[in-house]
């Protein structure tokens, strides 16, 4: 029977960095994984892979509209969907060796199988049991279902975005369900390599819980970029048959039923935490009413030593979450102090335009009354921007109206989900608007979009 310090149950991105990190504090320590190989559903079938995907599509997009204007003609590149998914293949490849690379350097053990709990210090996997005075468990999520509808996932022709991403052929016309991340990324996706894409949404408005003001511009930007989209609309059931699917949605508005039909049919409405098969039930830890696993802060269950984190407990199903939660977990189990600053997790979507967001909406600040100045600028005023046709968005900064302190950011523009980052250092040390402001920006950069917007805080924007 193997002894360890920690293991820790799932090789996601959470997983394997709160295993890296625990090594990283002279623990000993083990992961368990029951896929061939590590990284989870992030590195396997979901973000990386689809970053892939977007950036061979967006390519193909650059060279259908923008290269002739700059000069590069010639006959428009045509689409290899074979090699594109064998490229995808390639890049999760790499990063996939990559963990495990790290997991031999830092002397962790990788336990291959699916794990289970059948006590409080003892993990089994396979056959075998493992003891170890500490337990994080990391195992990710799957995705969820249409709530309140039949449908039955085949990923051949109704599929999850593990299905999406490894389709067989690009599909004349898809319908995805679920005006979210997902929807939207894979949506962009196929939009790009010719197909017709439908998206269906429950909501009045797409990307729930984003600030409304970019709502409504990613919406029109991506509707230009030929997505349709449906709102309003709960979808009660999806049916096969003859390599079809067909889509039954009624509108809420008026109540009247609709049927939409596709040659593929993506399932985004979300993700729940993925439990199943680790004895939870019957050690007695503690859940939650949405099904995820109740710890206090510092991710500790309400069983000794067994701790979780990332996708199966509260909070954004986010990789750079569980990864913040995974070191600050590993410390707090070598005695150290762990620490998340939740009110601090950037947002982002990888559309084109990218969308990012940090902190307080301004619909929040209303409800809460909060007293706020916005600092808007456009990107059509960023030299940089309109360089490479990416002019169209804008960053909108939220600050106090009487301390100037930065409240929140949102912004819809060329590398959105990079630029964020400077408003998240700037949120961690309580900066103002106008330290912002007064920090010098390189030239030309889109970075700049961020400064002006600071300074339309206080006296105004100079490009604007």
């Amino acid at each position: 029977m193997a002894q360890y310090d920690v293991i820790v149950i799932g090789a996601g991105p959470g997983g394997y960095v709160a295993a890296i990190r625990c090594a990283q504090l002279g623990l000993k320590t083990a992961c368990v994984e029951g896929r061939d190989t590590l990284g989870g559903t992030c590195l396997n079938v979901g973000c990386i892979p689809s970053k892939a995907l977007l950036h061979a599509s967006h390519q193909l997009h650059e060279a259908e509209h923008n290269f002739a204007a700059m000069g590069l003609k010639g006959k428009a590149p045509s689409v290899d969907w074979k090699q594109m998914l064998s490229y995808k293949d390639d890049v999760i490849g790499q990063n996939t060796k990559g963990i495990e690379f790290l997991f031999k350097k830092n002397k962790i053990d990788w336990l291959k199988g699916w794990g289970s709990i059948p006590e409080a210090g003892k993990v089994k996997v396979a056959d075998d049991i493992h003891e170890a005075k500490n337990i994080i468990i990391a195992s990710g999520s799957e995705a969820a279902s249409v709530p309140g509808a039949e449908v039955e996932i085949d990923e051949r022709i109704v599929v999850t975005s593990t299905g999406a991403l490894d389709l067989p052929k690009i599909p004349k016309k898809m319908i995805v369900i679920g005006a979210g991340v997902i929807g939207l990324e894979m949506g962009s996706v196929y939009a790009r390599l010719g197909t017709e894409v439908e998206v269906i949404e429950y909501l009045d408005a797409i990307t729930p819980g984003m600030d409304a003001e970019v709502q409504r511009s990613l919406q029109k930007l991506l509707a230009k970029q030929g997505l349709k989209f449906t709102l309003g609309a709960a979808v009660s059931k999806v049916e096969t048959g003859r390599n079809k699917a067909a889509v039954t949605y009624t509108l809420r508005k008026d109540d009247t039923e609709h049927t939409a039909e596709a040659d593929v049919v993506l399932v985004a409405t979300g993700r729940k935490p993925f439990v199943d098969g680790l004895g939870l039930d019957a050690l007695g830890i503690e859940m939650t009413k949405r099904g995820q696993i109740a710890t206090d802060a510092q991710w500790r269950t309400n069983l000794p030593g067994i701790y979780a984190i990332g996708d199966v407990i509260e909070g954004p199903m986010l990789a750079h979450k569980a990864e913040d939660e995974g070191m600050a977990c590993a410390e707090v189990i070598a005695g150290k102090h762990g620490h998340v600053n939740y009110g601090v997790i950037p947002g982002v979507i990888y559309t084109w335009p990218e969308v990012a967001s940090i902190g307080a909406t301004e619909q929040q600040l209303k409800e809460e009354g909060r007293s706020y100045k916005a600092g808007k600028f456009s990107f059509m005023g960023n030299a940089r921007a309109k360089a490479v046709f990416a002019g169209e968005g804008f960053v909108k900064l939220l600050v106090d109206k009487e301390t100037d302190r930065v409240l929140g950011c949102h912004i819809i523009g060329p590398s959105a989900g990079d630029l964020i980052h400077e408003i998240c250092v700037a949120m961690e040390f309580g900066a103002s608007a106008e330290d912002v402001a007064l920090t010098c920006h390189a030239h030309p950069t889109f970075s700049e979009a961020v400064r002006e917007a600071a300074l339309a805080c206080g006296d105004g924007a100079i490009h604007a």
